[in-house]
């Protein structure tokens, strides 16, 4: 278990208890399960204490969580008959999207998603889930699929933000972004999106202009990381619990701001402690969200789609 810094006392706590029950495996007459039993019922005080109230700093940190499932677990575990399509036809294949054809709930879709990876090895052929123009480019090609055979499409989001480097720029980083997040506002099916870890600027944008929006408790979506507004607004990086609670990038602030439809409840201490459970959850909220959105014309999909990004902004929060 990775635990977070904010966690380090209940690290303490499961730890002693962890050791306690270690000692008892080695000695079988040493009888330690009261007092163990009593470390865990004070650790899941401390638990359901620490979540109670994460602040948006706290709530950037579990979104981050290297345990969380990340896009291929969820396309694992709800998806069936699952066929990848790689590249863009063009220039290359972005391991950091993946996508391609499958059943959600013998229902055939269009599944898309961005992949950080989970070790050192697949983290960096995944670029941490930085896609480059060439994985917006592949998204415009499987939605444009899903337009022409009615496949409903469905996102998964979980990135940082699109890849910032130079090649990226050269091939024409903005210009697929930009026309990814058109593409998502032009097919006529229904488009759902989940934001299951980070949701980071245009490069969540891109496949997350969706008919439904949907974000795990504990994940953030935001137009910049806290510590690159940090670095802009103050000058310095160390500022980001400051710039994470002005940017109002919890799920819960941009349910209240219109920005997103729904939020999926993690478990007790975040999807990381129950990776089945979550996906599970956010599996039936796919369904549900699906479901009322089929049947629709595609000119009536489009232009609900617009309507709703047009009024977004409407709404406002106290400062």
């Amino acid at each position: 278990m990775n635990y977070l810094d904010f966690e380090k006392p209940l690290a303490e706590i499961e730890g002693k208890a962890e050791e306690l029950r270690a000692l008892a495996r080695q000695n079988e007459k040493m009888d330690v399960e009261k007092e163990a039993a009593a470390l865990d019922r004070k650790a899941a005080e401390m638990l359901r204490d620490l979540y109670r109230n994460l602040d948006a700093w706290q709530k950037c940190q579990v979104a981050r969580h290297p345990d969380r499932p990340h896009c291929q677990d969820y396309i694992e575990t709800l998806f069936t008959e699952v066929t990848s399509l790689q590249g863009d036809r063009n220039f290359a294949d972005d391991h950091a999207v993946l996508g391609g054809i499958a059943r959600f709930k013998d229902q055939p879709v269009v599944v898309i998603g961005q992949e950080k990876g989970n070790d050192t090895k697949s983290r960096i052929e995944r670029n941490f889930g930085m896609a480059r123009p060439e994985g917006y480019r592949k998204a415009i090609r499987l939605m444009d699929l899903a337009h022409r055979f009615g496949l409903p499409v469905i996102t998964l989001i979980d990135t940082p933000g699109a890849y910032p480097g130079k090649g990226a720029e050269e091939r024409g980083q903005s210009e697929a972004i930009a026309r990814s997040t058109a593409k998502c506002l032009e097919i006529g099916v229904p488009l759902v999106s989940v934001v299951i870890g980070e949701g980071g600027s245009g490069g969540a944008v891109a496949f997350a202009t969706a008919d439904r929006v949907a974000m795990l408790e504990h994940s953030i979506y935001s137009v910049i990381s806290p510590e690159g507004c940090a670095s802009i607004l103050w000058k310095d990086a160390e500022k980001m619990r400051e710039a994470a609670a002005t940017l109002r990038l919890t799920a819960q602030d941009l349910l209240k701001l219109g920005v997103i439809d729904e939020i999926v409840k993690e478990p007790l201490g975040g999807a990381q402690r129950d990776r089945d459970v979550t996906i599970q959850a956010v599996g039936r909220t796919i369904e549900d969200l699906l479901k009322g959105l089929m049947g629709k014309k595609p000119a009536e999909i489009v232009k609900a789609r617009r309507q709703k990004f047009l009024d977004m902004g409407s709404k406002g929060l106290a400062a």
